[in-house]
């Protein structure tokens, strides 16, 4: 008896949801530092504040929208859609049957967990189901909202969170394998260094609070520098590739001093570019990856046909990376 065989998918289109962008002097003010300081040790220059009306269910769906349209698909050609978040300010319901009922569907919808990590672990589930037969066309998503989370004074969170969505199409293929196996795990004996507590204060008072992002930021430091590197090698190994055929590295936007740090540590080619959304965009969590592929494509900076590796990497301590043929 044969094995049938697995299909093979690829990335057929990106899209974007961006905020209105707040130069970093505002950031600074609360923090009673400069604009100056958050430059130099994030690299981030403004940042995607989202206003009350643009919820993590409305940016997901323009985004999901962008990628549909940049894919040439029509929404009814989609069989499942997943939303990577951290931020749905309800347990439930999900985000994904909400962007799903936005496009006219019914078809399966789920969220995903995983923070910042949350995109390229949604990345592989919707490759998995393509591969299974399951799906022929999944919508990913990664939308958040980081600010609702964010203590404006905080040192460590303010200078670089903000909020936003990207999406990608993954549709199945005849041609060559568009997506690659995905590398991922977890340290969660490191979780505490990066969580949302309850708010200090409230639980004080005993009153109803926001709860507020905490980070440990030099330990998340020496995590990704130790992991992220590994991570990526091991994506050029068992995707069967080496640099000569990517185009594009395309970590989590954690900090822009960080991603520089990594990309050196991994002596990338000078041809490889480097994705730098959070100077612009900030740290968007579960939407950074497609918001920072999406930046180079926009801008024309990425050859089609080639290769990209994506890494994201955050809380949980999570990570998960892949490479993608470049749409």
């Amino acid at each position: 008896m044969s094995t049938p065989a697995v299909r093979l998918c690829r990335v057929a289109g990106v899209g974007a949801y961006r905020p209105a962008a707040v130069d970093s002097d505002s950031v600074a003010v609360p923090l009673g530092e400069s604009r100056e300081w958050i430059v130099t040790r994030t690299g981030v220059e403004t940042r995607c504040v989202a206003t009350p009306a643009e919820s993590v269910a409305r940016m997901a769906l323009a985004a999901a929208r962008q990628a549909l349209d940049s894919a040439q698909l029509r929404p009814d050609s989609v069989d499942a859609v997943i939303v990577a978040t951290s931020t749905n300010p309800q347990p439930c319901p999900s985000i994904a049957p909400q962007v799903a009922s936005g496009l006219g569907l019914g078809v399966a919808a789920f969220d995903v967990n995983v923070a910042c990590a949350g995109f390229c672990y949604a990345l592989n589930v919707a490759r998995s189901l393509i591969a299974a037969g399951s799906c022929t066309t999944v919508l990913v998503v990664g939308a958040d909202r980081m600010l609702d989370l964010v203590d404006a004074t905080d040192k460590a969170t303010a200078p670089v969170f903000a909020d936003g969505a990207g999406a990608a199409v993954v549709t199945a293929t005849d041609g060559p394998a568009g997506v690659g196996p995905v590398v991922w795990g977890s340290d969660g004996e490191r979780a505490v260094a990066l969580e949302v507590q309850p708010h200090v204060l409230g639980a004080a008072r005993g009153v109803s609070a926001p709860p507020v992002l905490r980070m440990d930021g030099l330990a998340i430091t020496r995590w990704a520098c130790a992991t992220v590197a590994t991570v990526v090698r091991e994506v050029l190994s068992v995707t069967g590739i080496d640099w000569d055929d990517v185009a594009a590295f395309v970590p989590h936007q954690a900090n822009w001093k960080l991603i520089q740090r990594v990309a050196k540590g991994l002596g990338l080619p000078e041809k490889v570019v480097v994705a730098d959304d959070v100077r612009f965009t900030g740290n968007t969590s579960s939407a950074s990856v497609p918001l920072a592929l999406h930046r180079l494509l926009d801008a024309g900076r990425l050859e089609s046909g080639k290769w990209a590796v994506l890494v994201g990497f955050g809380a949980g301590l999570a990570y998960a990376g892949q490479a993608v043929r470049i749409p």
